[in-house]
């Protein structure tokens, strides 16, 4: 099985890493795994201002931030993973990264809000389950 891993680095992602390292139908060797961390784009000002070089730069640091300890982590448990990060609104990416890697699952942390909280302060993991046409495992 394909498996999309999305991850922010959170305590979330931490939670979602722990399940997955747990239930060997998700970390067994027959599945393939791929990471992938989505940055918010800088404004187009600022990337104008700073250069693509300095840009891209401080995106790729970015994402290693996030990649490398869950890279880490995981082969520590057996487990090797692609990384990618993309820029964007997360659950947009999220979905069509699922989708244009004819990925089989997306897994992802969650923070757990109410019907209310998402309202009021949206939530990646509802938007990600709006648009994505693979299932998908949320752990809180």
């Amino acid at each position: 099985m394909k498996i999309l891993l999305a991850v922010d680095g959170s305590a979330y992602t931490k939670h979602m890493l722990a399940y997955l390292a747990t239930h060997e139908f998700l970390s067994g060797p027959h599945n393939q795994f791929t990471l992938l961390t989505v940055q918010a784009p800088l404004p187009l000002r600022a990337r104008a201002a700073l250069g693509k070089d300095v840009v891209d730069d401080f995106m790729r640091d970015e994402a290693e931030k996030v990649l490398a300890p869950i890279s880490k982590f995981l082969l520590r448990h057996g487990i090797s993973a692609k990384s990618v990060a993309k820029p964007g609104v997360a659950g947009e990416v999220i979905a069509k990264t699922a989708a244009s890697g004819k990925f089989d699952m997306v897994v992802m942390g969650s923070h757990g809000h109410s019907a209310i909280g998402n309202l009021v302060m949206g939530s990646v993991a509802t938007q990600v389950l709006a648009h994505c046409k693979v299932p998908v495992l949320l752990v809180r």
